[in-house]
């Protein structure tokens, strides 16, 4: 069994931060699961141009206010507290945060947890 908590995880190499956000990555691929865990917070103002290429991603929203953009479409999907948005077909997307952020997000194939977002705001395929 594994047990973790945000507190010992921050100020680790599971600590992960860019420009507007934060990812506390609670499982990795060396965890042993079939996908990895984060607590990602998202500065309000900021917007991340995003495209999981190699994963598929699940997110839902825990606290604060903001939108998801599919990039292909052009449709806007409000994200509020319960709101999940996942990228099932690797979708291209744009998400704005209107207030700070909080989401539990979880990645198939699990993430190394060395991962940084390439230009198109992408990981490579796990290491």
């Amino acid at each position: 069994m594994i047990i973790r908590t945000l507190d010992e995880i921050s100020g680790t190499g599971r600590d992960v931060n860019g420009d507007g956000w934060r990812s506390r990555r609670i499982l990795l691929r060396e965890d042993g699961m079939a996908h990895s865990l984060h607590w990602t917070n998202i500065a309000a103002g900021s917007e991340l141009m995003l495209w999981y290429k190699n994963h598929l991603e699940a997110n839902l929203v825990i606290s604060g206010e903001g939108e998801v953009v599919d990039i292909a479409t052009g449709d806007v999907h409000p994200l509020a507290p319960g709101s999940l948005y996942a990228l099932d077909k690797n979708d291209r997307h744009l998400v704005r945060a209107h207030t700070d952020m909080a989401l539990v997000c979880v990645f198939t194939p699990p993430l190394s947890g060395r991962e940084t977002h390439d230009t198109d705001g992408s990981y490579r395929p796990s290491e």
